[in-house]
């Protein structure tokens, strides 16, 4: 299985490459709402998205979240793999939006397939890149953006991320993303509703209006 999955998904991996990845890497599903990396955590392996979604955030004491990216088909965690490059703790928690599929890479291999193959570095500091300006993002939103402008760049980033235009979660869960309250959310998202954005109904959030108007 993890020969055919590499050879439809990594066809610009160089052979030797592919090889390896097949030999050593595992075929693991996941189902939504599973936490695959956590912070504080010593990274045994790293995963490779083949289908789904994972989001990666950062947590303070209280448990609140800080959303900084996701991670879609044919992407890596480059912040999991700067902790394993220095042999370092997590620095944040990635969980399944949805039902995901990976390919977990050993992090011992890390840095030969670095020195090895030139397209897995090309991969690797391309995703970096991607990360980076993924980050200057989330900055920028939480220095210059009001919550409004955040919430809907929430759920815009969110469909470009995955295509999906509905969000099978409470308000709360939204919250928790954007580091705010509960109750702060649900009037913005009222104000939504009201204005034609999104379609609000019990643990779901339509925003396919939103979308449409992208």
């Amino acid at each position: 299985m993890v020969e055919e999955i590499v050879k439809k998904h990594f066809p610009f991996f160089e052979s030797g490459l592919r090889s390896a990845i097949m030999e050593s890497g595992t075929y693991r599903e996941f189902s939504a709402n599973q936490e695959l990396i956590r912070e504080d955590q010593y990274i045994r392996s790293f995963p490779i998205v083949i289908s789904g979604l994972i989001k990666v955030c950062r947590t303070d004491e209280k448990g609140n979240e800080l959303l900084l990216y996701y991670l879609k088909p044919g992407e890596v965690c480059t912040v999991s793999l700067i902790c394993c490059m220095d042999r370092t703790r997590s620095k944040v928690k990635a969980l399944t939006e949805e039902e995901t599929s990976a390919i977990l890479i050993p992090v011992e291999l890390l840095d030969s397939w670095m020195t090895m193959f030139q397209t897995w570095k090309e991969y690797v500091m391309r995703s970096m890149q991607m990360r980076f300006d993924e980050l200057l993002n989330a900055l920028d939103s939480i220095a210059f953006m009001k919550m409004d402008e955040r919430l809907e760049k929430f759920f815009i980033d969110r469909y470009k991320a995955a295509g999906s235009m509905i969000f099978e979660g409470s308000h709360q869960d939204v919250a928790l993303a954007l580091n705010s309250s509960r109750e702060v959310i649900s009037r913005l998202l009222k104000q939504m509703e009201n204005n034609g954005l999104i379609g609000l109904s019990r643990g779901r959030i339509d925003y396919s209006p939103l979308c449409d108007r992208l």
